[in-house]
């Protein structure tokens, strides 16, 4: 993959960016991580908030680099790829992890599906309410 090539198939564009722009990412950035350490979510929303708060950092160094990705299918994949172009061979480990998990379902979904694969019961999960702790089967 090269910038040329993601060019002509119009997965990036040539961008200039600005410092209100780089600095309303790091707020996304820093707020995902902080949403990201709440206790009291699950353990699949905290990661899927870290996991969007390493996109947007890859977004930032991709628009550093004079760059923007399209917003079409597949534009993470094509996001953490160029992450690559511009910081050079020290993240291809980390671009391919965040890869990995971008098409992974978590521990928590593959159960779930399996749970509705195997049985004619709905799923149902814990909410928290004034009264307490119920279980809310989903239709």
């Amino acid at each position: 993959m090269t910038w040329t090539n993601l060019l002509t198939n119009k997965e990036a564009q040539k961008h200039k960016t600005s410092k209100t722009e780089m600095d309303n990412m790091r707020a996304l950035i820093a707020r995902d991580l902080s949403d990201a350490g709440i206790a009291g979510l699950s353990a699949d929303r905290r990661f899927a908030t870290a996991y969007n708060a390493a996109l947007h950092a890859a977004n930032m160094a991709i628009a550093c680099a004079g760059y923007r990705i399209m917003s079409k299918f597949g534009h993470h994949r094509v996001s953490l790829e160029s992450t690559k172009l511009v910081l050079g061979k020290p993240v291809h480990n980390y671009a391919d992890y965040f890869e990995t998990c971008r098409t992974t379902p978590s521990p928590t979904l593959r159960r779930r599906r399996k749970q509705r694969r195997s049985s004619s019961r709905h799923p149902s999960f814990m909410a928290q309410s004034k009264t307490g702790l119920r279980t809310i089967t989903l239709h």
